[in-house]
């Protein structure tokens, strides 16, 4: 079968598509004949070794995808022709994957394949920062760095869909319009987003921010924070890490939570299959789908993970296979 791999850690420009033995289905596993598969950033990480999981090259890419079931265990809760989503620590770049049912996720009906390849990381996440780790109540205003993103769109879409008022930040007036098709009430540019977040809540501040983005703008975003307030650190696409003033906790009465989705999902029986069952009614419903921006072919893999690289991409990335 063909799979998009690593062969050197060279970045993006190193994958290659390469013939290798098709999986086999281990025991507790679901073989899944592939459809989509969902780009993301730290599979660009992986092309550098510059990711927490590093594996030695060759090996293959990919963390999320949708297709159907081709074979699963006797008494399995999947069948044969099902409609799925799954996510693994990478191989889904492929024709085939074999993955542990736990991390197998029935796709609705109302949901294509290319939509559905986009839901597993970004939209789990979505769900963990805002409802577990950042208890979201209808009516709050949220605030979402980098809200043309494929995490920004996500939270956007599933704050606005638990009754928040939602505030989207970025970086140039195309992304600011993704930002409102995803449901963000208003969006504000990266330069001044304080003193424009400071405008549109009457000086109130907003009760939560997002942040995926980190950087420099980490400062302005506790800023932005009504008292008891809380900021979300999800990630650290601009690459730098950025730190806290502690006294501004104090000061404020606000709190920085830190979201590690995967590191306590996965540790915890059932987690993940319960953050799905409330996913799925927005699902069915239309209010959560993913923006996509641009889809290739398996051979085009190494330009989808370019264009991630680059910084360029609003939504998502989708290798269709």
């Amino acid at each position: 079968m063909r799979a998009v791999q690593v062969v050197e850690l060279d970045g993006p420009s190193a994958v290659r598509v390469n013939d290798v033995e098709p999986p086999a289905r281990g025991a507790g596993e679901v073989l899944i004949d592939v459809a989509a598969a969902g780009v993301n950033f730290p599979d660009v990480l992986l092309t550098r070794g510059q990711y927490q999981y590093r594996p030695e090259p060759p090996f293959t890419l990919g963390s999320e995808c949708a297709g159907t079931v081709r074979e699963a265990e006797p008494g399995s809760r999947f069948a044969p022709g099902d409609r799925v989503v799954a996510f693994t620590m990478s191989g889904v770049f492929a024709e085939t994957v074999s993955v542990p049912e736990s991390t197998v996720l029935p796709l609705p009906d109302e949901v294509g394949f290319a939509e559905g390849a986009c839901l597993p990381m970004n939209y789990l996440t979505a769900h963990f920062t805002l409802e577990l780790r950042g208890g979201l109540k209808a009516g709050e205003t949220v605030l979402v760095q980098g809200a043309a993103g494929g995490v920004g769109t996500a939270v956007v879409q599933l704050a606005a869909a638990l009754g928040a008022t939602v505030i989207g930040v970025a970086s140039t007036e195309a992304k600011a319009e993704v930002a409102k098709r995803a449901g963000a009430a208003h969006t504000v540019g990266v330069d001044g987003f304080k003193d424009a977040v400071k405008e549109i809540t009457g000086g109130a501040g907003v009760d939560m921010v997002v942040d995926p983005v980190g950087g420099d703008r980490f400062t302005d975003s506790l800023r932005s924070l009504a008292p008891l307030g809380r900021l979300m650190v999800v990630g650290f696409t601009a690459g730098d890490i950025p730190t806290v003033k502690v006294n501004r906790l104090l000061l404020n009465n606000i709190d920085v939570r830190g979201v590690g989705w995967g590191a306590y999902a996965l540790a915890r029986d059932g987690f993940v299959g319960a953050e799905w069952d409330a996913l799925v009614p927005h699902l069915r419903s239309g209010a959560l789908l993913p923006l996509i921006s641009e889809r290739f072919g398996l051979d085009d893999a190494g330009s989808a993970l370019s264009r991630i690289d680059d910084r360029v991409v609003t939504g998502k990335v989708v290798l269709e296979v």
